[in-house]
């Protein structure tokens, strides 16, 4: 699809991918865009330089994925449609009715209104957990479903019911499988943050970062700021009715990966080892990114130390600028 003059919706174009998406998405000459996002998750502050943009506007009713009304009124005029909203892993493990209802009924809702509002072209926000623990390495798209959790399962269920708008409805859409996504605007707060933030939670207060078991279990660690730009090439690309991984191909150790951190930091800490938990099921998840390049020309361009230094300066001017927010208002920790 040619960007220039189109309308997009970004449903959860709050959270962080999202909110990247937007940003990426900017750089073309596009006619609007429109956030559609309930802010359970996201922020309006993730979208503070995007919203200067006059082409940019929230959804003013509301933005739930669950309100089939409001969502298909959202779409109306929309030539494509970006779907990142869902719960996160962690909650679809706690909650895993409510990631019924918010990842697979949503999904079918945010399709369902695309059809109804004629929008031309879908990209959905999958994710590398319908893979479960890696059987080869690298893995490409044909690799086996090896899921054993309900966030996974809820990404195989919206997978296979977009091949089925597609062929009962025609329906064109293109499906994206982020790797370990990180990078700016990522959360630190809360019970579901991730590995990362986790080691450099420990390192901020002078402690060792934790690593549950050897530290040998490796992953593809991807850069928001890439995710971002895959998400723009699936919309551009002729391709339909694919699937693609979206990473770097690398292999990152979670021991090189807290190495990384404390040299990047300066902190002085040696990494600490705590017996590994029955409830990790993936040890080891790298992804193939040849079809990606072949089929919609996208390549990842940031490498992990640059986008790990790009994290911990976004996480310090964030930290400070909340703190000094909390202080002129009288407020402490």
């Amino acid at each position: 699809m040619d960007l220039k003059g189109k309308k997009f919706v970004v449903v959860g174009g709050a959270g962080l991918i999202g909110s990247h998406s937007v940003d990426r998405l900017l750089r073309h000459d596009v006619k609007e865009v429109v956030i559609y996002d309930n802010f359970v998750r996201g922020s309006r502050e993730n979208l503070t330089d995007a919203l200067r943009d006059p082409r940019v506007r929230i959804y003013d009713v509301g933005g739930d994925v669950m309100q089939t009304d409001i969502l298909q009124d959202a779409f109306e005029g929309a030539d494509g449609v970006f779907h990142f909203a869902a719960l996160w892993l962690l909650q679809c493990h706690e909650y895993p009715r409510t990631a019924f209802d918010v990842n697979v009924r949503g999904t079918f809702n945010v399709m369902e209104a695309c059809v109804a509002k004629g929008v031309k072209r879908l990209v959905y926000s999958s994710s590398a957990s319908v893979y479960g623990d890696a059987l080869t390495e690298p893995m490409d798209e044909d690799h086996p479903f090896n899921n054993k959790n309900f966030y996974g399962a809820t990404k195989i269920a919206g997978e296979a019911m977009l091949r089925a708008f597609h062929h009962r409805y025609g329906l064109n859409f293109v499906g994206l499988r982020y790797m370990n996504v990180y990078g700016p605007r990522q959360d630190y707060h809360g019970a579901y943050i991730a590995v990362i933030m986790k080691m450099l939670d420990a390192i901020d207060r002078g402690q060792s970062p934790t690593i549950m078991g050897e530290g040998t279990e490796a992953f593809d660690f991807v850069a928001v700021e890439d995710c971002a730009l895959a998400n723009v090439c699936a919309m551009k690309a002729d391709v339909v009715d694919e699937f693609f991984n979206v990473g770097t191909g690398k292999r990152t150790s979670l021991k090189e990966l807290a190495e990384m951190l404390i040299q990047l930091t300066g902190s002085n800490q040696p990494i600490q080892y705590a017996p590994r938990s029955q409830a990790t099921l993936v040890r080891n998840r790298i992804g193939c990114p040849k079809k990606a390049t072949e089929l919609m020309g996208f390549t990842a361009e940031v490498d992990l130390e640059e986008g790990l230094r790009r994290l911990i300066d976004w996480r310090a001017s964030h930290k400070a600028e909340v703190a000094a927010r909390r202080a002129a208002v009288g407020l402490t920790d």
